[in-house]
């Protein structure tokens, strides 16, 4: 008795019907989760529907030792995203728990790799993300099955009753917590995450129907005959049936049959002990109901039970304020055994009902919190507007948690640079999330985050083509046209900066050669090759008209030179005419060479035509023309010195201009002629041209 008087506020003790539950009814197989990431739990929940029970842990040896210690079968399922290893953490689990039976959930981008590489190891399955519900659930409850087997050291087929067997290990419930400690094993980030997960199939059409995808255990596991045989029968139960709440405690309603006056000695002794409900067969509340029911006269039973119930509503009270959500439920139920008709039994039970269905949400548990709601409804005591009320704010936490995971998921490929273009991108994740909620703010703050992501994109393209594809993007993720046509102006505006900046750099390079001297050579760094290469970007410049007249006058001075000094000066005169220089300077430059003696005596034309090449060059194609698909041709113009090697090569005509010119002029410095002879000696040939074809190929 002394026992019952120190602890007057401990939870009450479970009640005989409790106590004799049947083991049967109790999990027979354990899943482990090795997970850090909610949305994979949530999915996962969501899918299996509240069946079976789900330890998540963040760690391979927290699972292993958790699976240890377990004495039912033993599922472990591993996220291969927080597993650098899939490979070493599978061969553990077995080598540290060989009864266990692994699933692996993979990413659909890497399932098949995934599933290639562990060919030959004891996993059971490896399942796509996002999750195949139909899928999924199949082989879940194949391994539990499984697990179950293992368990028993023998197949379900060896049961002397297979259909009993299957329907007796495949009853899998939720876990129960074994006070504070067991509330926080296995939990993320420093909160309880013990999720209760899963479907309503029944076991005998889930492990049917997942058999065939236990391909990672060499041939499919049969399905036994009686099993297959009680498929129909267990189809009624589909998936969505709800998960069933715990029954709900209860008081003892037993009565003790004796004489009036003893039970009321008895009742009397037990309120002077403080034995109000507790312990079961000996407390007040049993004798004055006892009393009562021998005398439904006896004003000390009423008067009794009336107590009693007062003690009880203080301690229903106090639990309620501690949040002991469960001691008060228990202390409800011995309330109404003594005072069914009390006026406060209604607003005791609609209290209690709003502190389940807010722990149950806050929790993230939103279909247990549906359960209670669907449970409070068949109460008389709660008015139809709160019912619809807890509905409301459940739906709205749904909403949320699916806004929030989709919003997560578009974070995480933006992060990853998976910004389009697949089903596993943000914009399609995106898509989905604008279609749900649109005015969510979690919808309006990705969405701007991949407006910015893809316009970084656009910023950094190398061609109109991606840019424009960067843009649509921006544009379906929610860029206004308004936004769109002020980021235009923008990439128009610093396209126009680019090219100014690089005009100018290519007219400066040219002064400067000028100003050196190298007015055409060297071929690739000399004025006439920069202007030519400003003349293919920007045709109608002025600088490029400025210093190409600049480089024609040099050319002509120097021509006048050579001229005088009895050389050739045919090159520059022709590089003079193509830059723009005066014909009638031309003229007079040309007038000052000396004509040809008659002794020399061939036609240059003649000289020409006569030259046999001995060997020949292919050009190499630009790759930058070749990209675009540009074909062209160049005509060169150069003097077939007395060796025969082409010098003072120079561009005559080019299309497109200053696309192919150094790939030929590159070509032709490599071509060798047979030396031309007049009256026994070798004489340079100036004025020889060649056409040099640039064609794609086919």
């Amino acid at each position: 008795m002394a026992s019952a008087n120190s602890a007057p506020h401990s939870h009450e003790s479970a009640t005989p019907d409790s106590a004799s539950a049947s083991p049967a009814a109790q999990p027979s197989a354990d899943i482990t989760a090795l997970t850090t990431r909610d949305d994979f739990l949530l999915e996962l929940g969501e899918t299996l529907g509240g069946r079976a029970a789900v330890r998540p842990v963040d760690s391979l040896e927290g699972a292993l030792e958790s699976m240890a210690r377990g004495k039912r079968g033993q599922v472990l399922v591993i996220d291969a995203r927080d597993v650098t290893n899939v490979r070493a953490a599978v061969d553990a689990a077995h080598a540290a728990v060989p009864r266990a039976v692994v699933l692996v959930f993979a990413e659909e981008t890497v399932e098949k790799q995934l599933g290639a590489s562990l060919r030959g190891s004891k996993v059971f399955a490896v399942l796509p993300m996002p999750l195949d519900p139909p899928k999924t659930r199949a082989v879940v409850e194949g391994a539990l099955t499984e697990a179950v087997a293992k368990r028993a050291g023998a197949s379900s087929t060896g049961a002397a009753n297979p259909l009993a067997a299957a329907r007796s290990e495949l009853s899998v419930d939720a876990f129960k917590p074994q006070g504070a400690s067991a509330k926080n094993a296995g939990g993320l980030g420093g909160k309880p995450r013990l999720l209760l997960l899963g479907a309503a199939v029944a076991a005998v059409v889930v492990a049917a129907a997942g058999a065939a995808w236990y391909f990672m255990r060499g041939q499919p596991t049969s399905v036994p005959a009686p099993l297959a045989a009680a498929a129909p029968a267990a189809a009624p139960a589909s998936v969505e049936q709800a998960p069933a709440l715990a029954s709900p405690p209860t008081a003892d309603m037993s009565i003790v049959h004796g004489k009036v006056d003893e039970l009321l000695e008895k009742a009397r002794l037990a309120m002077h002990e403080r034995r109000f409900t507790e312990p079961a067969g000996d407390n007040a509340l049993l004798y004055y109901r006892s009393a009562a029911a021998a005398d439904a006269a006896s004003g000390e039973a009423r008067d009794g039970l009336q107590r009693v119930a007062a003690v009880l509503a203080g301690r229903f009270d106090e639990a309620m304020s501690g949040g002991r959500i469960e001691e008060a439920a228990q202390m409800l139920a011995n309330f109404k055994a003594a005072a069914a008709g009390d006026a406060r039994v209604p607003a005791f039970e609609q209290r209690l009902y709003a502190a389940e269905v807010s722990r149950a949400v806050n929790d993230g548990n939103l279909e247990r919190a549906a359960q209670y709601v669907r449970q409070a409804q068949q109460s008389t005591a709660i008015p139809a507007e709160q019912i619809a009320r807890w509905r409301a704010d459940i739906a709205r936490h749904q909403e949320d948690a699916k806004v929030q995971r989709l919003a997560g998921l578009v974070e995480d490929r933006i992060r990853e640079g998976k910004l389009a273009d697949s089903d596993d991108s943000a914009a399609a994740y995106l898509q989905q999330l604008q279609a749900a909620a649109a005015a969510n703010p979690h919808t309006q703050r990705v969405s701007h985050a991949l407006i910015v992501a893809d316009l970084r994109k656009a910023r950094e393209s190398k061609s109109s083509a991606e840019q424009e594809h960067w843009l649509s993007a921006a544009r379906a993720a929610g860029l206004k046209p308004a936004e769109a046509s002020a980021f235009q102006r923008e990439m128009a505006g610093a396209r126009q900066k680019a090219a100014q900046a690089e005009n100018e750099r290519l007219a400066q390079l040219a002064r400067e050669r000028l100003r050196d001297g190298r007015l055409t050579d060297p071929a690739q760094d000399s004025a006439a090759y920069y202007l030519t290469q400003l003349q293919a970007v920007d045709a109608g410049s002025a600088a490029l008209a400025d210093t190409g007249r600049e480089l024609a006058g040099k050319l002509l001075d120097r021509a006048r030179s050579a001229v005088l000094a009895g050389k050739s000066a045919d090159a520059d005169l022709a590089q003079a005419r193509r830059w723009g220089a005066d014909p009638r300077e031309l003229a007079a430059v040309q007038q000052l060479q000396a004509p040809k003696s008659s002794g020399a005596a061939k036609d240059a034309a003649a000289l020409a035509a006569s030259l046999k090449r001995l060997r020949v060059a292919t050009p190499d194609y630009p790759a930058s023309a070749l990209a675009q698909r540009i074909s062209g041709s160049v005509t060169l113009e150069y003097t077939v010195d007395t060796r025969g090697d082409p010098r003072d090569i120079h561009v005559v005509e080019a299309t497109p201009p200053g696309i192919f010119d150094q790939a030929a002029i590159n070509a032709v410095k490599h071509w060798r002629y047979a030396p031309a002879v007049a009256e026994g000696n070798a004489i340079e040939v100036p004025g020889v041209r060649a056409r040099v074809r640039f064609e794609l190929p086919k």
